[in-house]
């Protein structure tokens, strides 16, 4: 015989801040609402937790249906849970934040997602529900994390040159670093791959393009490598 609980309980959804890089800055991706609430406001991805499914495959269901994101790197941030964030009913949201190559992705609005687009962090709109507030734990948490973690390769393409590599890291921070000493210090963790291969930088002469030796990383962390920039 199936239980039946005694109180009212909470809804459970979603949300997700996804960030991508581009030759200029840090972007976020923000979807259309297509229905009420906030219908024709700008929100993070997200929604409804079925009662069949994991809290990480939910996640993974509402980023690509709302935008067409398939395999893309996801960590849960926070939970969410003011009484009046979303007038509907009392909603309790999960919060993760994805990190992913804007080259490797095509973005498209579906399910009650009007629209999807990137924005630089720098320029969000204002957003529905508390959206704003999940936007800047995920930032605060980037930035913390991208120090001491090299989650950022997740924002890079397969082969990058060291200025892609600082360019990354100075629209995380939000900051100029300087050149010498950050070159030094990331050939030293000794988990970039040189490649024969060059890339051309505007009128610049061709630069060096490097991979990051994931597995490396993964057999020294095991031996307390300590990752820090």
């Amino acid at each position: 015989m199936p239980h039946t609980y005694q109180y009212p309980r909470a809804a459970l959804t979603v949300d997700c801040v996804v960030f991508g890089l581009d030759d200029s800055e840090l972007k976020v991706l923000l979807i259309e609402r297509a229905l009420d609430p906030f219908k024709g406001k700008w929100a993070l991805p997200g929604g409804f937790v079925r009662v069949d499914e994991t809290l990480d495959d939910a996640a993974r269901r509402e980023l690509e249906e709302e935008a067409g994101l398939k395999n893309v790197f996801l960590e849960q941030l926070y939970t969410f849970g003011e009484l009046k964030r979303d007038p509907r009913e009392r909603v309790v949201s999960v919060a993760y934040y994805s990190l992913v190559k804007l080259a490797a992705h095509d973005t498209k609005a579906a399910t009650d997602a009007a629209d999807a687009r990137w924005f630089p962090v720098s320029k969000v709109p204002k957003l529905a529900f508390d959206h704003a507030e999940i936007l800047d734990a995920a930032l605060a948490r980037l930035k913390g994390k991208v120090r001491y973690q090299p989650i950022g390769f997740e924002l890079l393409p397969p082969k990058f040159t060291l200025s892609q590599l600082q360019h990354l890291y100075e629209a995380v921070l939000g900051t100029e670093l300087d050149k010498r000493n950050f070159r030094k210090k990331v050939l030293g963790f000794g988990l970039l791959v040189p490649l024969k291969e060059t890339q051309m930088t505007g009128r610049h002469r061709p630069a060096q393009l490097f991979s990051f030796d994931a597995d490396k990383y993964e057999k020294l962390k095991k031996r307390g490598f300590n990752f820090e920039l």
